[in-house]
Protein backbone atom coordinates (compact mmCIF):
# COMPACT_ATOMS: atom_id res chain seq x y z
CA UNK A 1 0.00 0.00 0.00
CA UNK A 2 1.27 3.75 -0.58
CA UNK A 3 1.95 5.69 2.77
CA UNK A 4 1.05 9.05 3.38
CA UNK A 5 3.48 11.98 2.67
CA UNK A 6 5.22 12.86 5.49
CA UNK A 7 3.71 15.90 7.80
CA UNK A 8 6.76 16.28 10.12
CA UNK A 9 10.03 18.01 8.61
CA UNK A 10 12.48 15.17 7.74
CA UNK A 11 15.58 17.42 7.29
CA UNK A 12 15.15 18.60 10.10
CA UNK A 13 15.41 15.89 12.19
CA UNK A 14 18.30 14.65 10.31
CA UNK A 15 20.23 17.88 10.47
CA UNK A 16 19.39 17.97 14.31
CA UNK A 17 20.98 14.75 14.68
CA UNK A 18 24.01 15.84 13.31
CA UNK A 19 24.23 18.84 15.50
CA UNK A 20 23.72 17.12 18.38
CA UNK A 21 26.31 13.98 17.30
CA UNK A 22 28.98 17.14 17.25
CA UNK A 23 29.25 17.37 21.26
CA UNK A 24 31.12 14.85 22.76
CA UNK A 25 32.33 13.62 19.28
CA UNK A 26 34.90 10.44 19.60
CA UNK A 27 34.71 9.26 16.49
CA UNK A 28 32.98 10.06 12.78
CA UNK A 29 29.97 8.12 13.96
CA UNK A 30 30.68 7.57 17.62
CA UNK A 31 29.79 9.81 21.06
CA UNK A 32 30.99 10.10 24.44
CA UNK A 33 28.22 12.39 26.26
CA UNK A 34 28.11 11.39 29.59
CA UNK A 35 25.21 12.70 32.11
CA UNK A 36 26.06 15.62 34.06
CA UNK A 37 29.17 16.14 32.14
CA UNK A 38 30.00 19.54 30.56
CA UNK A 39 29.12 17.88 27.02
CA UNK A 40 25.75 16.56 28.33
CA UNK A 41 25.18 20.48 29.49
CA UNK A 42 26.31 22.19 26.29
CA UNK A 43 23.86 19.37 24.48
CA UNK A 44 21.00 20.46 26.22
CA UNK A 45 21.41 24.04 26.21
CA UNK A 46 21.82 23.22 21.97
CA UNK A 47 18.60 21.38 22.61
CA UNK A 48 16.68 23.74 24.71
CA UNK A 49 17.36 26.25 21.80
CA UNK A 50 15.27 23.94 19.93
CA UNK A 51 12.43 23.72 21.96
CA UNK A 52 12.18 27.19 22.24
CA UNK A 53 12.33 27.76 18.53
CA UNK A 54 9.35 25.18 18.51
CA UNK A 55 7.28 27.67 20.93
CA UNK A 56 7.69 25.84 24.11
CA UNK A 57 8.16 27.84 27.61
CA UNK A 58 11.49 25.19 28.64
CA UNK A 59 13.16 24.79 31.85
CA UNK A 60 16.14 22.84 33.21
CA UNK A 61 14.75 21.21 36.50
CA UNK A 62 16.42 20.50 39.74
CA UNK A 63 16.73 16.88 38.42
CA UNK A 64 18.77 18.25 35.77
CA UNK A 65 15.88 17.15 33.33
CA UNK A 66 15.40 19.29 30.16
CA UNK A 67 11.56 19.90 29.75
CA UNK A 68 9.58 22.28 27.23
CA UNK A 69 5.87 22.72 27.19
CA UNK A 70 2.85 24.36 25.51
CA UNK A 71 -0.39 24.64 26.66
CA UNK A 72 -3.56 23.59 25.30
CA UNK A 73 -7.13 24.50 25.59
CA UNK A 74 -7.72 23.32 28.79
CA UNK A 75 -4.16 24.33 30.54
CA UNK A 76 -5.09 22.80 33.66
CA UNK A 77 -5.98 19.15 32.10
CA UNK A 78 -3.12 16.21 32.39
CA UNK A 79 -0.53 16.35 29.90
CA UNK A 80 0.38 14.27 27.04
CA UNK A 81 4.50 14.34 26.94
CA UNK A 82 7.11 13.39 24.95
CA UNK A 83 10.34 12.14 25.06
CA UNK A 84 13.63 10.59 25.82
CA UNK A 85 17.10 11.31 27.29
CA UNK A 86 20.51 12.98 25.59
CA UNK A 87 23.15 11.31 27.62
CA UNK A 88 24.87 8.67 26.08
CA UNK A 89 27.50 5.51 26.95
CA UNK A 90 30.68 6.38 26.85
CA UNK A 91 31.05 4.03 23.77
CA UNK A 92 27.58 5.07 22.00
CA UNK A 93 25.99 6.13 18.68
CA UNK A 94 24.16 8.66 17.71
CA UNK A 95 20.58 7.74 17.92
CA UNK A 96 19.86 6.19 21.42
CA UNK A 97 17.39 8.22 23.12
CA UNK A 98 18.27 11.57 20.76
CA UNK A 99 15.84 10.67 18.29
CA UNK A 100 12.71 10.61 21.27
CA UNK A 101 13.63 13.81 22.22
CA UNK A 102 14.10 15.40 18.75
CA UNK A 103 11.44 13.72 17.66
CA UNK A 104 8.89 15.21 20.77
CA UNK A 105 10.22 18.34 19.54
CA UNK A 106 9.54 18.05 15.93
CA UNK A 107 5.65 16.86 17.05
CA UNK A 108 5.54 20.08 18.88
CA UNK A 109 7.01 21.86 16.19
CA UNK A 110 4.57 20.03 13.60
CA UNK A 111 1.75 21.67 15.86
CA UNK A 112 2.84 24.89 15.53
CA UNK A 113 3.42 25.29 11.93
CA UNK A 114 0.43 23.70 10.94
CA UNK A 115 -1.71 25.77 13.07
CA UNK A 116 -2.57 23.22 15.68
CA UNK A 117 -3.83 23.63 18.79
CA UNK A 118 -3.66 20.97 21.51
CA UNK A 119 -6.94 20.39 23.82
CA UNK A 120 -4.45 19.80 26.66
CA UNK A 121 -0.61 20.54 27.51
CA UNK A 122 1.67 19.01 25.97
CA UNK A 123 5.42 18.66 27.23
CA UNK A 124 8.93 17.21 25.86
CA UNK A 125 11.57 16.01 28.02
CA UNK A 126 14.96 15.62 27.51
CA UNK A 127 15.52 13.55 31.08
CA UNK A 128 18.70 13.28 32.95
CA UNK A 129 20.62 10.47 33.10
CA UNK A 130 18.78 7.22 31.89
CA UNK A 131 21.93 5.17 30.65
CA UNK A 132 23.06 4.74 34.81
CA UNK A 133 26.95 4.24 33.26
CA UNK A 134 28.49 7.06 35.04
CA UNK A 135 26.66 6.08 38.67
CA UNK A 136 25.71 2.64 38.37
CA UNK A 137 22.02 3.78 38.63
CA UNK A 138 19.73 4.78 35.68
CA UNK A 139 16.47 6.97 35.17
CA UNK A 140 17.47 9.20 37.28
CA UNK A 141 15.60 12.05 35.96
CA UNK A 142 12.52 10.41 35.54
CA UNK A 143 12.49 8.86 38.71
CA UNK A 144 13.56 12.03 40.27
CA UNK A 145 10.25 13.82 38.73
CA UNK A 146 7.68 11.54 39.93
CA UNK A 147 9.11 11.16 43.06
CA UNK A 148 10.71 7.43 43.15
CA UNK A 149 14.40 8.18 44.15
CA UNK A 150 16.30 5.90 46.81
CA UNK A 151 18.49 6.95 49.95
CA UNK A 152 21.72 7.52 49.01
CA UNK A 153 21.81 8.10 45.09
CA UNK A 154 23.43 11.54 45.16
CA UNK A 155 26.40 9.92 47.24
CA UNK A 156 27.20 7.55 44.26
CA UNK A 157 31.02 8.56 42.49
CA UNK A 158 31.72 7.65 39.26
CA UNK A 159 35.21 6.37 38.68
CA UNK A 160 37.28 9.65 39.21
CA UNK A 161 35.43 9.81 42.28
CA UNK A 162 32.96 12.49 41.82
CA UNK A 163 29.18 12.39 43.34
CA UNK A 164 26.28 12.50 41.73
CA UNK A 165 25.13 15.45 43.87
CA UNK A 166 28.58 17.40 42.80
CA UNK A 167 28.01 16.60 39.35
CA UNK A 168 24.50 17.68 39.49
CA UNK A 169 25.14 21.01 41.13
CA UNK A 170 27.70 21.85 38.23
CA UNK A 171 25.23 21.21 35.69
CA UNK A 172 22.45 23.40 37.22
CA UNK A 173 20.36 21.29 39.36
CA UNK A 174 19.73 21.80 43.11
CA UNK A 175 19.00 18.95 45.44
CA UNK A 176 17.46 21.42 47.55
CA UNK A 177 14.67 22.35 45.01
CA UNK A 178 14.00 18.64 44.51
CA UNK A 179 10.27 19.08 45.96
CA UNK A 180 9.19 21.81 43.95
CA UNK A 181 10.21 20.06 40.77
CA UNK A 182 8.75 16.66 41.61
CA UNK A 183 5.44 16.48 39.81
CA UNK A 184 2.22 16.09 41.73
CA UNK A 185 -0.22 12.47 40.78
CA UNK A 186 -2.27 13.29 37.52
CA UNK A 187 0.11 16.21 36.22
CA UNK A 188 0.77 13.99 33.26
CA UNK A 189 -2.19 11.98 32.08
CA UNK A 190 0.32 9.49 29.66
CA UNK A 191 4.05 9.32 28.56
CA UNK A 192 4.87 8.45 24.74
CA UNK A 193 8.86 7.42 23.61
CA UNK A 194 10.04 7.16 20.77
CA UNK A 195 13.10 5.05 20.34
CA UNK A 196 15.53 3.16 18.35
CA UNK A 197 15.01 -0.57 18.97
CA UNK A 198 18.45 -1.69 19.96
CA UNK A 199 17.99 -5.13 18.60
CA UNK A 200 17.71 -7.34 15.20
CA UNK A 201 13.94 -8.16 15.54
CA UNK A 202 12.24 -5.47 13.26
CA UNK A 203 15.62 -5.78 10.63
CA UNK A 204 14.81 -9.35 10.21
CA UNK A 205 10.98 -8.49 9.62
CA UNK A 206 11.98 -6.01 7.07
CA UNK A 207 9.96 -3.13 9.10
CA UNK A 208 10.83 0.72 9.72
CA UNK A 209 9.05 0.97 12.93
CA UNK A 210 7.36 -1.38 15.44
CA UNK A 211 4.99 -0.79 18.54
CA UNK A 212 6.48 -1.93 21.99
CA UNK A 213 3.86 -4.39 23.57
CA UNK A 214 6.13 -3.88 27.29
CA UNK A 215 9.40 -3.69 28.75
CA UNK A 216 11.45 -6.45 30.36
CA UNK A 217 12.38 -5.64 34.33
CA UNK A 218 16.11 -4.92 34.66
CA UNK A 219 18.32 -6.40 37.97
CA UNK A 220 21.05 -4.52 38.44
CA UNK A 221 23.76 -5.69 41.22
CA UNK A 222 26.87 -4.62 42.15
CA UNK A 223 29.32 -7.38 43.86
CA UNK A 224 32.26 -7.39 45.34
CA UNK A 225 34.33 -10.26 45.88
CA UNK A 226 37.14 -9.72 49.10
CA UNK A 227 40.29 -12.18 49.45
CA UNK A 228 43.93 -11.86 49.78
CA UNK A 229 47.08 -10.32 48.10
CA UNK A 230 49.87 -12.37 47.54
CA UNK A 231 52.96 -13.10 45.57
CA UNK A 232 51.94 -14.98 41.82
CA UNK A 233 55.16 -16.65 42.10
CA UNK A 234 55.37 -17.99 45.23
CA UNK A 235 51.92 -19.02 46.78
CA UNK A 236 50.64 -22.41 45.85
CA UNK A 237 47.26 -22.69 44.46
CA UNK A 238 45.42 -24.57 46.92
CA UNK A 239 46.56 -21.58 49.06
CA UNK A 240 45.42 -18.46 47.70
CA UNK A 241 42.07 -16.21 48.38
CA UNK A 242 42.05 -15.20 44.57
CA UNK A 243 39.22 -12.88 44.01
CA UNK A 244 39.34 -12.37 40.35
CA UNK A 245 39.12 -16.34 40.14
CA UNK A 246 36.15 -16.33 41.97
CA UNK A 247 34.61 -13.92 40.30
CA UNK A 248 35.59 -15.55 36.49
CA UNK A 249 33.37 -18.66 38.38
CA UNK A 250 30.49 -16.56 38.86
CA UNK A 251 30.72 -14.53 35.67
CA UNK A 252 30.50 -18.14 33.05
CA UNK A 253 27.81 -19.29 35.76
CA UNK A 254 25.82 -15.95 35.06
CA UNK A 255 26.20 -16.65 31.32
CA UNK A 256 24.64 -20.93 31.56
CA UNK A 257 21.92 -19.37 34.00
CA UNK A 258 20.89 -17.02 31.32
CA UNK A 259 20.79 -19.68 28.43
CA UNK A 260 19.91 -21.99 30.00
CA UNK A 261 15.87 -21.64 28.57
CA UNK A 262 16.05 -22.47 24.90
CA UNK A 263 13.80 -19.73 23.47
CA UNK A 264 13.42 -17.63 26.66
CA UNK A 265 14.25 -13.62 26.34
CA UNK A 266 16.28 -14.06 29.34
CA UNK A 267 19.85 -12.01 29.01
CA UNK A 268 22.51 -11.98 31.51
CA UNK A 269 25.71 -9.58 31.53
CA UNK A 270 28.95 -8.52 33.15
CA UNK A 271 29.29 -5.02 31.46
CA UNK A 272 32.13 -3.73 34.26
CA UNK A 273 34.58 -5.16 36.18
CA UNK A 274 37.82 -3.86 38.41
CA UNK A 275 40.32 -5.50 40.09
CA UNK A 276 42.48 -4.69 43.03
CA UNK A 277 45.41 -4.41 43.09
CA UNK A 278 45.49 -4.85 39.17
CA UNK A 279 49.12 -5.78 38.84
CA UNK A 280 50.32 -8.96 36.81
CA UNK A 281 52.09 -10.52 39.95
CA UNK A 282 49.82 -10.02 42.44
CA UNK A 283 47.21 -12.59 43.05
CA UNK A 284 43.70 -10.07 42.99
CA UNK A 285 42.87 -9.21 46.79
CA UNK A 286 39.43 -7.51 45.92
CA UNK A 287 37.32 -7.74 42.45
CA UNK A 288 34.15 -5.49 42.04
CA UNK A 289 31.72 -6.01 39.42
CA UNK A 290 28.39 -5.54 38.07
CA UNK A 291 25.16 -7.75 36.90
CA UNK A 292 22.39 -6.84 34.70
CA UNK A 293 19.62 -9.70 34.60
CA UNK A 294 16.53 -9.12 32.67
CA UNK A 295 13.41 -10.98 31.49
CA UNK A 296 9.79 -10.33 30.59
CA UNK A 297 9.11 -12.80 33.34
CA UNK A 298 9.18 -12.12 36.40
CA UNK A 299 9.09 -15.43 38.26
CA UNK A 300 11.58 -16.71 35.95
CA UNK A 301 13.91 -14.11 36.66
CA UNK A 302 13.06 -14.61 40.79
CA UNK A 303 14.59 -17.96 40.40
CA UNK A 304 17.70 -17.43 38.30
CA UNK A 305 18.09 -14.86 40.69
CA UNK A 306 18.20 -17.30 43.47
CA UNK A 307 19.94 -19.25 41.78
CA UNK A 308 22.97 -16.95 41.06
CA UNK A 309 22.87 -15.64 44.56
CA UNK A 310 23.51 -19.22 45.28
CA UNK A 311 26.45 -19.75 42.64
CA UNK A 312 28.08 -16.44 44.29
CA UNK A 313 27.94 -17.61 48.00
CA UNK A 314 29.29 -21.28 46.44
CA UNK A 315 32.27 -19.43 44.39
CA UNK A 316 32.68 -17.43 47.70
CA UNK A 317 33.35 -20.40 49.74
CA UNK A 318 35.23 -22.48 47.07
CA UNK A 319 38.05 -19.62 46.69
CA UNK A 320 38.12 -18.34 50.72
CA UNK A 321 36.48 -15.10 49.95
CA UNK A 322 33.65 -12.93 51.32
CA UNK A 323 31.17 -11.57 48.86
CA UNK A 324 28.50 -8.38 48.92
CA UNK A 325 25.93 -7.99 46.20
CA UNK A 326 24.46 -4.21 46.75
CA UNK A 327 21.20 -4.20 44.48
CA UNK A 328 21.11 -1.11 42.59
CA UNK A 329 18.13 -1.57 40.22
CA UNK A 330 15.33 -3.71 40.60
CA UNK A 331 12.11 -3.80 38.41
CA UNK A 332 9.33 -5.42 37.57
CA UNK A 333 8.18 -6.20 33.85
CA UNK A 334 5.95 -2.95 32.79
CA UNK A 335 3.32 -3.66 30.06
CA UNK A 336 2.30 -1.10 27.78
CA UNK A 337 -1.36 0.97 28.25
CA UNK A 338 -3.64 -0.92 25.59
CA UNK A 339 -5.50 2.53 25.20
CA UNK A 340 -2.39 3.71 23.59
CA UNK A 341 -1.49 0.99 21.51
CA UNK A 342 -4.55 0.61 20.24
CA UNK A 343 -4.19 4.61 18.92
CA UNK A 344 -0.52 3.80 17.89
CA UNK A 345 -2.19 0.94 16.19
CA UNK A 346 -4.74 3.41 14.11
CA UNK A 347 -1.97 5.86 13.37
CA UNK A 348 0.07 3.20 11.41
CA UNK A 349 -3.27 2.10 9.66
CA UNK A 350 -3.60 5.96 8.33
CA UNK A 351 -0.35 5.42 7.31
CA UNK A 352 -0.35 2.42 5.60
CA UNK A 353 2.42 1.11 7.89
CA UNK A 354 2.56 -3.12 8.74
CA UNK A 355 3.88 -2.62 12.45
CA UNK A 356 4.94 -5.73 14.04
CA UNK A 357 4.41 -5.84 18.04
CA UNK A 358 7.49 -6.52 20.38
CA UNK A 359 9.01 -5.92 24.22
CA UNK A 360 11.81 -3.90 24.71
CA UNK A 361 14.56 -6.07 26.36
CA UNK A 362 16.47 -2.41 27.57
CA UNK A 363 14.75 -0.46 29.74
CA UNK A 364 14.11 3.17 29.00
CA UNK A 365 12.28 6.23 30.95
CA UNK A 366 8.80 4.80 30.08
CA UNK A 367 10.07 2.40 32.46
CA UNK A 368 10.06 4.84 35.11
CA UNK A 369 7.03 6.88 33.64
CA UNK A 370 5.31 3.40 33.96
CA UNK A 371 4.66 3.66 37.52
CA UNK A 372 2.97 7.28 37.04
CA UNK A 373 0.64 7.12 34.34
CA UNK A 374 -0.34 5.68 30.85
CA UNK A 375 2.79 4.61 28.69
CA UNK A 376 3.55 3.65 25.25
CA UNK A 377 6.21 3.51 23.00
CA UNK A 378 7.47 3.26 19.06
CA UNK A 379 10.42 1.80 18.29
CA UNK A 380 12.90 2.34 14.69
CA UNK A 381 14.90 -0.24 13.05
CA UNK A 382 18.14 -0.02 13.50
CA UNK A 383 21.12 -1.71 11.66
CA UNK A 384 21.85 -5.10 12.31
CA UNK A 385 20.20 -4.34 16.03
CA UNK A 386 23.43 -2.92 17.01
CA UNK A 387 23.41 0.06 20.14
CA UNK A 388 25.50 1.08 22.81
CA UNK A 389 28.51 1.21 19.97
CA UNK A 390 29.64 3.84 17.39
CA UNK A 391 28.27 1.57 14.80
CA UNK A 392 24.81 1.80 16.03
CA UNK A 393 22.63 3.32 12.66
CA UNK A 394 19.16 4.11 12.37
CA UNK A 395 18.11 5.81 8.53
CA UNK A 396 16.67 8.92 8.05
CA UNK A 397 13.99 7.65 6.29
CA UNK A 398 12.72 5.13 9.46
CA UNK A 399 13.43 7.22 11.53
CA UNK A 400 10.96 9.98 9.53
CA UNK A 401 8.60 7.26 9.59
CA UNK A 402 9.20 6.97 13.29
CA UNK A 403 8.46 10.31 14.38
CA UNK A 404 5.52 10.62 11.67
CA UNK A 405 3.92 7.61 13.65
CA UNK A 406 4.89 9.62 17.09
CA UNK A 407 2.85 13.14 15.77
CA UNK A 408 0.01 11.29 14.73
CA UNK A 409 -0.22 9.30 17.79
CA UNK A 410 -0.14 12.02 19.92
CA UNK A 411 -2.63 14.13 17.81
CA UNK A 412 -5.15 11.68 18.61
CA UNK A 413 -4.03 10.76 21.77
CA UNK A 414 -4.13 14.84 22.92
CA UNK A 415 -6.79 16.14 20.48
CA UNK A 416 -6.20 19.42 18.51
CA UNK A 417 -8.38 22.51 16.77
CA UNK A 418 -7.30 23.82 14.20
CA UNK A 419 -7.02 27.76 14.15
CA UNK A 420 -8.14 28.45 10.55
CA UNK A 421 -10.93 25.77 10.97
CA UNK A 422 -11.75 24.69 14.40
CA UNK A 423 -12.09 21.18 13.63
CA UNK A 424 -11.36 19.27 16.54
CA UNK A 425 -10.25 15.82 17.63
CA UNK A 426 -11.54 14.55 20.84
CA UNK A 427 -8.33 13.48 23.52
CA UNK A 428 -8.48 10.10 24.71
CA UNK A 429 -9.00 10.12 28.91
CA UNK A 430 -5.81 9.56 30.79
CA UNK A 431 -5.27 7.20 33.76
CA UNK A 432 -3.23 9.02 36.00
CA UNK A 433 -1.09 7.61 39.09
CA UNK A 434 0.26 4.25 37.54
CA UNK A 435 -0.46 2.84 34.10
CA UNK A 436 0.79 -0.69 34.50
CA UNK A 437 -1.23 -3.02 32.30
CA UNK A 438 -1.62 -7.25 32.64
CA UNK A 439 0.35 -8.66 31.21
CA UNK A 440 -0.16 -11.62 28.50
Amino acid sequence: MQQHALTINEKRMDHRIAQLAAIGKISETGVCRLALSPEDREAAELVKGWMEEAGMAVRIDAFGNLIGRIEGEDADAPSLMLGSHIDTQPYAGRFDGIIGVLGAIEVVQTFAERGLVPAVPVEAAAFCDEEGCRFNKGLFGSRGLIGRLEAGELERADKNGVTRREALLAFGGDPERFAESQYPPGRVGAFLELHIEQGPVLESLGRPVGIVTGISGPLWWTVDLYGFAGHAGSVPMPMRRDALAGAARIIVGLQELASGEPGAPTVGTVGSLRVFPDSRNIIPEQVQFTVDLRDIDLARRDALEAKLRALIVSAAEANGLTAEIREDTNSEPRYCAETIVETIRGAAKEMSLDVPELMSGPFHDALAMSYYCDYGMIFVRCKEGISHNPKEYSSPEDIALGTELLYRTALKLCGASSSATDSKAAPLSFQAGGGQQDGP
